[in-house]
């Protein structure tokens, strides 16, 4: 069977070569860079050098896939999405767009597949163990996130290198993250509700708001939710003050004598500072906890994750907690594991105790491990 990964960075390799370890699979990457294809090739997986925002090139490279999966940067994901709608073939999502997936249900549905989006860590995992952490309650009140991929060797100024694509990272400060507060959703800017937390083996972070909850805002009966990105301390600070400077803005500013977008001179500039070294260590750290009533009494689950760099692999821990269960999802879309035709998002799929205990078993085999934690073990029985 051909499975076909759109998009050859970090996370989208890591996926095609989990894929390729499997004998039921031939795997195919398209991409436009040429070296990052080449670097595919010992592992058995044919790149495919080609303009996949083209649906007629689209269409030629994917073929009869029976699977597709998308891994390109946010700002062309919805569009390459409904591409592969259109094609008719079951997908996996881990661009993370601006747009709302869920208006390409009726599309999806209409064509008669299956599509699993936002499938990586966070969006992804946190979306499902959310999803878990909701259907485990009688009636849940609470639900806070927070994700962050961090060096483990501290340097300053930044103290933060970039694990995923640069662009998105920039997105993140820049959107208004939208929570929910008593059943409503409001908006608040970017990089606001400073807090502090202390995980073991990591000691003190940062969090601030980012829009990180998604499709978790229409999907899930919770009345209080929020995600934060967490940051070594001082981090927001910094990229605040270049944010409220202007750095971060799009409109095109004359600067002598040329028009330059501001943002694209940061964006040149901080990528360099936080270029990701080759033999560099980094590290995912995540909390989902959901609080609520079960049989009357309060109840707490949580779920930690704490995952680093695997150089025997070749893979950050950023590209190994995303591209993983993506993979996974991906084989599920191709031996009826999953089925349903439409947009899914993790959340739906983590309702169900069966396919949730079997995703974190999947991470488990593959060396990523969510730590489950309960303040009642037996208000969960």
């Amino acid at each position: 069977m051909l499975a076909v990964v759109l998009g050859a960075g970090r996370v989208g390799s890591l996926i095609a070569r989990d894929l390729a370890a499997d004998s039921n699979f031939e795997v195919a990457v398209l991409d436009q860079d040429r070296v990052a294809l080449e670097r595919l090739t010992p592992h058995g997986i044919e790149g495919i050098i080609t303009d996949f925002t083209d649906p007629n090139c689209l269409r030629e490279a994917t073929g009869d896939a029976a699977v597709v999966v998308n891994a390109v940067p946010g700002h062309m994901g919805y569009s390459t999405l409904r591409s592969v709608i259109e094609l008719g073939h079951p997908c996996v999502d881990i661009a993370f767009m601006p747009e709302d997936s869920l208006e390409l249900d009726n599309l999806a549905r209409e064509m008669g597949v299956p599509v699993v989006v936002d499938m990586g860590v966070a969006p992804g995992m946190s979306n499902l163990l959310a999803g878990r952490g909701v259907a485990l309650m009688d009636e849940a009140l609470n639900l806070r996130i927070y994700v962050g991929g961090l060096p483990v060797e501290r340097s300053l100024p930044w103290q933060y290198t970039i694990p995923f694509s640069p662009v998105d990272v920039l997105e993140e400060y820049t959107r208004p993250a939208r929570l929910v507060v008593n059943r409503r959703v409001v908006t608040h800017p970017a990089l606001s509700g400073l807090e502090y937390l202390e995980f073991p083996g990591v000691g003190t972070l940062e969090a601030f708001n980012t829009d990180g909850l998604r499709t978790l805002l229409t999907t899930l009966d919770c009345p209080n939710m929020l995600e934060r990105t967490l940051r070594y301390p001082g981090y927001a600070r910094k990229v605040k003050l270049l944010k409220d400077t202007g750095f971060f803005d799009t409109k095109p500013r004359l600067v002598a004598g040329q028009q330059v977008r501001p943002f694209d001179v940061a964006a040149a500039l901080l990528f360099d500072a936080w270029k990701l070294e080759p033999d560099a260590r980094e590290f995912t750290v995540m909390r989902v906890e959901v609080s609520g009533v079960k049989r009357g009494r309060q109840a707490t689950v949580s779920w930690d994750l704490y995952d680093e760099t695997d150089f025997e692999l070749g893979a950050t821990s950023m590209a190994r907690t995303t591209g993983f269960p993506a993979a996974i999802v991906a084989r599920w879309l191709v031996d009826g594991t999953w089925n349903l035709p439409g947009i899914t998002p993790p959340e739906v799929i983590g309702r169900d105790p069966k396919l949730t205990q079997l995703m974190l078993e999947e991470l488990k085999n593959r060396g990523v491990t969510y730590r489950f934690t309960s303040r009642d073990d037996s208000l969960l029985k």
